[in-house]
């Protein structure tokens, strides 16, 4: 069996941190796609890679890809894969911990000399938060050949287009295309990841297995009413957006709640005019309902709907309401979900299943590969946050997983 150093937790965890000090902004880590922190971050895992004697390089969309060569060249690749970018004021472990981990597993068998019966990349995706452009996925979107060249012309917070980063990054804008792989050429695609929730937690667990990244459907809701002084408007005449637009909010919560793993968030809400002393004229929010089983989503989703325009009508505002993004639910292929669960099993720990709330590149990556997840217990289940929070024994244990899975994998006949 290949080994792992003894001390791999506190190696990947000293790897984390020195990723974490890439960052956009002093004081906080912030990494955004065709940065560059992300030039900087992207050079310092192809130079582990390299050490390690693993074939590194950039890809047209600047995704990091690390290649051990099986027992011949130009096989069909088990790809192993987290991303590298951030959300603003991230954590250190979210995306970067699987890619290390994958680094770690592929560094193993290098130094074993091992040649398994298929290549293994470990590519650390350029863009899976979508902070800089809106859209996010980029860096799996362009791997499984779903890249839309009309995302070229999305634009960032000050103006630059995609197409524009991408030059300037020295990518050529013509070879997105050739990041692409066919279907032939992927056995399977796995994931090591923090789980971002405290479920692994609460059940004392250090690692779990993924049954399917969890589909979402995100609206915008646009409620107007009417300004008016708050002095000297009744309150049985006003049509106040923000109180229609906290009734809302509050039947997200209600339909929601006690509907099994189902879940739903208003993440944004802005007011107008905003002062003190005037009724507000009109509110704008967010939802954001997911669950593992999307008939469940999309029939939440139409209540929500509903329900927003219930509550307009009886309040006598106007609503507009648009649902910008419908994910269909991944869901992990048995087959692979069985192999870690052998894993585990090798490695004494009690196999334990749960949905990723959380998006993730293998929504993508299953346009050409079925896919697996494992994820690795975080500390009160935060994320996205810098008090993000792991432990070496954790990262190790669920890289000895991953590298078990790695070392005893079958293609799937």
């Amino acid at each position: 069996m290949v080994e792992l150093p003894a001390d791999i937790g506190d190696e990947l965890l000293a790897r984390a941190a020195a990723l974490a000090a890439f960052s956009e902004e002093e004081g906080a880590l912030t990494r955004r796609f065709l940065t560059p922190a992300q030039r900087r971050a992207s050079a310092q895992v192809m130079a582990w890679m390299e050490a390690a004697g693993i074939t590194a390089r950039i890809d047209p969309i600047g995704n990091v890809i690390g290649r051990w060569e099986g027992v011949s060249p130009g096989l069909p690749a088990l790809i192993v894969g987290s991303h590298l970018d951030t959300v603003r004021d991230a954590g250190r472990y979210d995306g970067m911990l699987g890619v290390l981990a994958g680094t770690a597993c592929v560094a193993a068998l290098a130094r074993a000399r091992q040649r398994l019966p298929f290549a293994v990349e470990v590519i650390g995706f350029a863009d899976e938060e979508g902070v800089r452009f809106g859209t996010g996925l980029l860096g799996s979107h362009a791997v499984a050949g779903t890249f839309d060249p009309a995302w070229l012309a999305l634009r960032d917070a000050d103006g630059v287009t995609l197409a524009e980063a991408l030059a300037a990054y020295g990518l050529p804008l013509g070879a997105i295309g050739a990041a692409a792989r066919r279907r032939s050429d992927v056995l399977a695609y796995l994931e090591l990841h923090i789980e971002q929730g405290p479920v692994l937690e609460r059940a004392g667990l250090p690692v779990g297995i993924v049954t399917a990244i969890n589909g979402a459907t995100r609206m915008t809701v646009a409620i107007a009413g009417t300004a008016g002084h708050a002095g000297t408007v009744p309150m049985a005449g006003r049509r106040d957006a923000l109180a229609a637009a906290a009734e809302c909010a509050l039947a997200v919560e209600a339909r929601c709640r006690s509907d099994g793993d189902l879940v739903g968030t208003v993440g944004t809400l802005a007011v107008r005019p905003g002062a003190i002393n005037v009724i507000p004229g009109e509110a704008r929010f967010t939802v954001d309902v997911r669950a593992s089983e999307d008939k469940r989503r999309r029939s939440a989703a139409d209540d929500i709907l509903a329900a927003n325009a219930a509550i307009a009508a009886r309040r006598g505002v106007t609503l507009e309401q648009r649902v910008i993004h419908d994910q269909a639910a991944a869901p992990c292929a048995p087959w692979l979900m069985q192999r870690i669960e052998r894993a585990m099993r090798a490695e004494g720990l009690t196999p334990f299943s749960l949905p990723s709330g959380a998006g993730h590149d293998g929504m993508t990556m299953q346009a050409i590969a079925d896919i697996a997840m494992i994820f690795v217990r975080c500390a009160g289940g935060i994320s996205h946050n810098p008090a993000e929070a792991i432990t070496a024994a954790d990262a190790a244990a669920g890289t000895r997983v991953l590298l078990r899975t790695i070392a005893a994998f079958e293609p799937r006949a």
